[in-house]
């Protein structure tokens, strides 16, 4: 069954075009080395709330839009060895530095998850 990883994250909304072209060079690293996937959604119906939340979840400030993303590969294995290549691809080198980041790479929420039903 396929492997997903998928991140929730906080963006101010001026660096909306920034944010969208470097994942767009991002996502085609990922494809080129094999993802099946690779999905950014900007939050258009995203209610606070009052116990759980993603603007909770992400310490959502003034100005800032949540980001929901997630990228699909075959298996658990085939992830790894992906995020392998596209973590030490020259071309990530820019993104790896976190002043570099249109958002606050430390509110983002990530993690691997193993897919149970895909209809």
């Amino acid at each position: 069954m396929a492997y997903v990883d998928g991140f929730v994250i906080p963006l101010p909304k001026e660096n909306l075009e920034a944010y969208l072209d470097m994942s767009r060079q991002c996502g085609a690293i990922w494809k080129e080395y094999g993802a099946r996937e690779f999905r950014e959604c900007v939050g258009d119906d995203i209610p606070p709330g009052k116990v759980t939340s993603f603007p909770l979840s992400v310490d959502l400030q003034e100005g800032e839009v949540v980001v929901f993303s997630w990228i699909v590969y075959a298996s658990r294995a085939e992830r790894d060895a992906i995020n392998d290549k596209a973590m030490n691809d020259p071309r990530m080198a820019h993104f790896m530095d976190p002043t570099n980041l249109p958002f606050d790479g430390k509110r983002m929420i990530y993690g691997g998850f193993e897919m149970m039903i895909d209809l």
